[in-house]
């Protein structure tokens, strides 16, 4: 496996802040993953920044101890942390109690001593909220630009590992690439709405 690249600043939250800390904390990174569905991106990866401000310091444990009740107050508290805050915080609080069962409630666990990328993708699609495509991008998230790089990642990620594409999150670094991956997620829902 690769060496994780040093100091990655990865820009998804596009507030510095917000970017600071999923730079350089492995849960926020999952957190911000796992709301990224039916808001904007920049939204969803601000939110593990919005919890922190909420909560204090951010563990598996914490949310774990705080429980579901107490976490859905946080995510519903005006702004709400996502467009369907209290199934959201629900979701955060089991990633968070498989995170403590399995992996001694380190985010990173989930991918450090991962040999393969089929390995490491089998260890994402069983978080929760991990779908097959989610599950997908976050390992080309992982190789691309965090430098967690097994045999076989790209094959893992599918069509989102391939090198140079602009497909997903994992692609982004800089405004020009946020517009190219715009325009593809454009694309591919006129091409959906289209065959319906």
């Amino acid at each position: 496996m690769s060496p994780k690249r040093a100091a990655a600043q990865l820009r998804l939250a596009l507030q510095p802040e917000a970017d600071a800390l999923l730079s350089k904390d492995p849960l926020a990174l999952l957190i911000g993953m796992l709301l990224d569905q039916q808001v904007p991106m920049e939204k969803a990866f601000v939110g593990p920044y919005v919890l922190t401000q909420r909560m204090g310091k951010v563990t598996a444990r914490g949310i774990v101890e705080a429980g579901e009740d107490r976490l859905v107050e946080l995510f519903v508290e005006k702004p709400a942390i996502h467009r369907f805050p209290a199934a959201m915080a629900r979701r955060v609080v089991a990633l968070a109690e498989q995170l403590v069962a399995d992996y001694d409630g380190e985010a990173a666990n989930v991918w450090k001593g991962v040999d393969t990328g089929a390995e490491l993708l089998a260890r994402v699609r069983k978080l929760p909220g991990f779908g097959d495509a989610k599950a997908r991008i976050f390992v080309a998230l992982l190789g691309k630009q965090l430098g967690v790089q097994p045999k076989g990642w790209r094959e893992a990620a599918g069509d989102y590992g391939v090198e140079g594409a602009m497909k997903s999150v994992a692609d982004i670094v800089d405004d020009d690439s946020l517009a190219e991956v715009r325009s593809y997620k454009k694309e591919m829902k006129a091409a959906a709405k289209a065959s319906k």
